[in-house]
């Protein structure tokens, strides 16, 4: 009861936060020319491809905290977490050194129109380090409703940056500056720092082969989600220009909307799934499942019959170009919600041939994306093809696991 009902208030808050959202982008639609405004969306996806190696860790850390605190193995629990202070020193200085050299040349790959722009995405992505972690920290431990209240005053504090200086200057480095800002806010995590660690304690490291391997899987997993997510920001980057990427990037924060808002319904059930697969837990976790597929068929149904006010609210006018782009869109990403399901349910099992399965399907989808989507059209219709392709090879997969089980 206590689990789902803890999905339930993390979604409710986190749907609040997606609002907050929503009105951060309805600001940079009215300040921004549709040009600047889709620059600053893609700077973002590009911030989160650049942090594809720190979400993979976070994702291996709170799978084995859940793990460990379920099973009540301290002394383990305290080993991960004294390595991870070491390990979070190395992966800032080793993340630092690798943007650096590739912010440039993947800048110039993906058209990126300033060096201001990826100067921006570099320090979002060093101040995600610190925050990225400790987040995953605080998810491991089950603290989903600080988590959640913490995630509303991150998007005040976004939403009040643009609101100040997105008039006097409407740039897409403001707008990507608002995200840097909002990071502040997972600073009052380090509140419950010593809840976390028990200094003196008996320490046992857990990092070891099966930790490794299960990490390489999880960085497949990671990156399938983001390439099946937001990768085809990336795509329109590439090859859009002007008011086409505009439209398309506005289309783009609504339908990734469906999976991002039931999205804590999913994590608390991979935190849940981790520490324990047992008894009512697994009652619990069925019930996350089900109010993910839910809330995935019900935004998806509300995006496609209200998607023109939908996209008037942020550009401040109508935009038919856009608003037609929100059906193929609604389609895909509630396929690849499905898929990231499947996907997350097989790394907190530990089945880790499904697990690599989705990442090399969310991989292969991009590739598919990337050598097709030219235009916003063929990107469009690739798209729900591709996601649902993914879809059917992941099923068979996870049933084929079932089977042999």
């Amino acid at each position: 009861m206590k689990l789902w009902r803890s999905g339930i208030v993390w979604s409710v808050l986190s749907f609040i936060a997606g609002l907050g959202n929503l009105a951060v982008s309805a600001v940079l639609g009215h300040r921004l020319s549709k040009p600047e405004y889709g620059f600053a969306n893609s700077t973002l996806d590009f911030i989160t491809f650049l942090g594809l190696p720190l979400q993979a860790f976070s994702t291996a850390l709170i799978h084995y905290i859940a793990h460990f605190r379920a099973s009540n193995d301290q002394a383990r629990l305290q080993g991960l977490l004294a390595g991870c202070q070491k390990v979070l020193l190395r992966v800032s200085i080793g993340g630092s050194i690798l943007a650096i050299l590739l912010f440039k040349p993947l800048g110039m790959f993906f058209h990126f129109p300033r060096a201001s722009l990826m100067l921006m995405a570099l320090l979002c992505m060093l101040a995600a380090v610190w925050s990225g972690l400790a987040v995953a920290m605080c998810q491991g431990m089950a603290w989903f409703k600080r988590m959640a209240v913490i995630g509303v005053v991150a998007v005040l504090m976004r939403f009040a940056f643009c609101w100040a200086l997105t008039k006097p200057f409407p740039t897409a480095e403001i707008a990507v500056g608002a995200t840097l800002f909002s990071f502040i806010a997972n600073l009052s995590l380090l509140y419950w720092w010593k809840d976390i660690f028990q200094h003196g304690s008996e320490q046992i490291s857990p990092w070891n082969r099966q930790f490794a391997n299960f990490l390489i899987v999880t960085a497949g997993t990671v990156a399938g989600t983001f390439f099946f997510t937001a990768g085809d920001g990336l795509a329109a980057q590439r090859y859009f220009s002007g008011n086409d990427l505009g439209a398309y990037q506005g289309a783009a924060r609504f339908g990734r909307a469906i999976p991002a808002t039931v999205g804590p319904l999913l994590m608390v059930m991979f935190t849940s799934r981790s520490g324990n697969k047992e008894g009512a837990a697994i009652a619990d976790q069925r019930i996350l499942l089900g109010l993910y597929a839910i809330g995935l068929a019900c935004g998806a149904a509300g995006l496609v019959m209200f998607r023109r006010l939908f996209v008037k609210f942020i550009f401040g006018a109508d935009n038919p170009e856009a608003a037609a782009m929100i059906i193929p869109f609604s389609v895909t990403m509630t396929l690849v919600g499905l898929n990231q399901a499947i996907g997350m349910w097989s790394l907190a099992n530990r089945w880790l041939a499904v697990a690599a399965v989705y990442g090399t399907l969310g991989i292969c989808y991009w590739a598919l994306l990337l050598t097709t989507g030219r235009t916003p059209a063929a990107l469009l219709h690739a798209m729900p093809i591709g996601a649902g392709c993914a879809f059917c090879v992941l099923c068979g997969a996870w049933l084929l696991k079932l089977r042999k089980r």
